[in-house]
């Protein structure tokens, strides 16, 4: 009910995996701009969204805003200064890592992929200080309990930005049995589980709206619900017809689910289909906050008129992603403009071009479909070294149709213009892991370890 009576996104778009989905939300920075190019920030890496770096949190605190984060943070933590205390939140309650037992909250990991050791520990943190939960509740009923909180003990003279961020639907697969039952018509059992947790989720945003009512704030409340990538097809989720799936540069892996409810809307019950991103969030609630975007640099516009009175995007370009650590592919296709070799992404207006290893490159039917692939073999780079492909998104949402080698001089436009973006990154930052992560240091639980450790070893 609340997308179907509020402004569903039917053009939007997040990045294929989580940490630079957050990232860019919380930043309103691409990628390329923060040195999270290259995969997520797994638990044993000394690495985090530049402290440099204002949050959307830090802004909207600087406007009397009570500030306030449940769920998963998953944008860096090795030290006390990257905490979502230490980012802009009033108020942190959730785990920090990328996934973990929701029932738990442990996580374990391997320094390395052929390590025999695993670090394990809990991850569950309220604010600064650990959480043992030692009742075991699932987590989407835990974070929506304390949501519940916080809009019940919010000070009213002041208003207020929640950022919830909801474990689900991440793997692993796991939900309470009496969401499963009524989804037993689905054989495949990935997929049953999927479902149930689907409505678990769905079930708790209910209940943060019902509070919201209660206490008298949903009148002056704008929500947006977002995903972080698309759906990961090895664990109950589904993108088709979309081409590819989680972690890839297909539509798949970055066409994002998104709506905004809220009773501010000029429009409501409708479908945008206008061009909008996952990094636009920051301008868009900036400004509703009576924030001045004088000053700032953002890689996201503010899309309140689109969203709200159905005017046009501000927004004519998406850059994917440029990610020059994953290995090259191919061979340049191209002299002089931006090498085709390496894995990018690029969206301009109804354009969209992709180069080097785009990542999985199937079209997957939901399991118990009787649809069925029409291309049985792999395509893409998985049999060949083509490392280009151009595609009217408009007119081809599916990406079936490359068109890279009847309009080259598009194509030729589309790489100079990410030869433009390449030269304003900064450098890719994905450091090994450090052993010293190790939650068995601390007292079993992941968290801040350079300045832990250097305490433990001065009292040792």
């Amino acid at each position: 009910m609340l997308a179907s009576e509020g402004v569903k996104l039917e053009n939007y778009y997040v990045q294929p995996i989580c940490t630079p989905t957050r990232s860019q939300l919380l930043s309103g920075r691409y990628q390329i701009h923060t040195g999270l190019q290259h995969g997520i920030i797994w638990a044993d890496q000394p690495n985090g969204l530049p402290l440099d770096m204002p949050t959307i949190a830090d802004k909207l605190r600087e406007q009397g805003y009570s500030t306030h984060m449940v769920g998963k943070w998953h944008i860096g933590f090795y030290k006390e200064a990257y905490m979502p205390t230490k980012r802009g939140f009033d108020t942190y309650f959730g785990y920090l890592t990328g996934s973990e037992d929701y029932y738990k909250h442990t996580r374990c990991e391997k320094l390395f992929p052929t390590d025999s050791k695993q670090f394990c520990g809990m991850d569950l943190r309220d604010n600064m200080n650990t959480f043992n939960d030692t009742k075991r509740q699932y987590s989407t009923h835990l974070f929506t309990k304390e949501a519940e909180n916080i809009i019940a003990k919010h000070d009213q003279s002041k208003p207020l930005f929640m950022y919830l961020a909801y474990q689900a639907v991440h793997s692993p697969l796991q939900v309470p049995s009496a969401y499963i039952d009524k989804y037993r018509w689905i054989k495949d059992r990935n997929r049953q589980t999927y479902a149930g947790m689907v409505s678990c989720m769905d079930e708790a945003i209910g209940n943060v709206t019902n509070a919201l009512r209660d206490y008298k704030l949903w009148d002056n409340t704008v929500l947006i619900f977002s995903t972080d990538n698309g759906g990961q097809v090895l664990s109950g989720g589904n993108n088709w017809p979309l081409r590819g799936w989680k972690g890839s540069l297909w539509e798949g892996g970055v066409r994002g689910v998104g709506f905004v409810n809220s009773p501010l809307l000029k429009f409501k019950n409708v479908i945008n289909h206008e061009l909008i991103h996952v990094s636009d969030w920051f301008p868009t609630l900036y400004g509703l906050a009576g924030g001045s975007l004088e000053g700032l640099t953002l890689d996201g516009y503010n899309q309140w008129g689109t969203i709200s009175n159905q005017e046009k995007s501000c927004r004519k370009e998406i850059l994917h992603n440029i990610d020059t650590l994953t290995t090259k592919h191919g061979r340049p296709a191209f002299s002089n403009t931006f090498d085709t070799s390496i894995r990018s992404a690029i969206r301009i207006e109804n354009w969209k071009l992709i180069t080097g290893n785009p990542g999985p490159s199937k079209w997957v039917p939901p399991p118990d479909s009787s649809k069925s692939c029409p291309y049985k073999k792999k395509i893409g780079p998985q049999i060949t070294k083509k490392n280009v492909w151009l595609f009217d998104i408009a007119a081809d949402p599916e990406e079936r149709n490359d068109l890279s080698d009847e309009n080259p001089e598009m194509v030729r436009v589309m790489l100079d213009r990410l030869l433009v973006y390449n030269s304003t990154a900064v450098e890719p930052r994905y450091p090994p892991g450090d052993p010293l992560c190790d939650p068995d240091l601390y007292g079993g639980f992941w968290g801040p370890w350079i300045e832990k450790y250097m305490l433990v070893k001065m009292e040792n």
